[in-house]
């Protein structure tokens, strides 16, 4: 799985409740709708730049907070193709493989982009490169099982169609 797209840049520390303010939680069901309000308390234009494909990259400690799998989800709403992160929170990072939203863990990757710039994120050779501004980095390759959920477009779809998850 390759993704590229341009960059949305946040912080370190980007809680769920940032993502996604709870305040929407009963009022809006429709992931599309809910979508519009993601990340209003830091940076409210986001939604109406993001364009399908767009990928955000993110300090530490990303998706940290509540375990609501609203905020995966209202991201790959918004049309974001993966996200990378210095590290991730360990629930959230579960939620978005599980809904099927990929998000790559890599040291220095804010520092590596720029908001804007155009990279691309290959998730089997593990290899993130700018476009913009030239330079590789390397990251873990993702593991077969995760690549087959995310291809199946999360766990559910890949049960319903698989069966089961074979874990090598």
């Amino acid at each position: 799985m390759r993704f590229r797209g341009r960059v949305w840049k946040l912080g370190d520390d980007v809680n769920t409740d940032l993502i996604i303010s709870g305040r929407y939680k009963y009022d809006i069901t429709d992931m599309k709708e809910l979508s519009k309000h993601a990340f209003e308390d830091v940076r409210p234009e986001l939604p109406s730049l993001v364009k399908p494909g767009d990928i955000i990259v993110a300090g530490r400690n990303f998706g940290c907070g509540s375990s609501r799998e609203h905020a995966p989800r209202v991201i790959k709403a918004l049309g974001v193709s993966v996200v990378v992160a210095e590290s991730f929170a360990r629930i959230f990072y579960r939620n978005a493989v599980n809904i099927g939203l990929p998000v790559v863990e890599c040291r220095n990757i804010t520092g590596f982009v720029e908001e804007g710039d155009i990279i691309s994120v290959d998730l089997e050779k593990g290899v993130i490169e700018n476009e913009t501004r030239g330079g590789v980095l390397r990251v873990r390759p993702m593991p077969r099982f995760i690549l087959d959920i995310l291809q199946e477009g999360g766990i559910v779809n890949y049960v319903k169609r698989r069966g089961g998850l074979e874990v090598g």
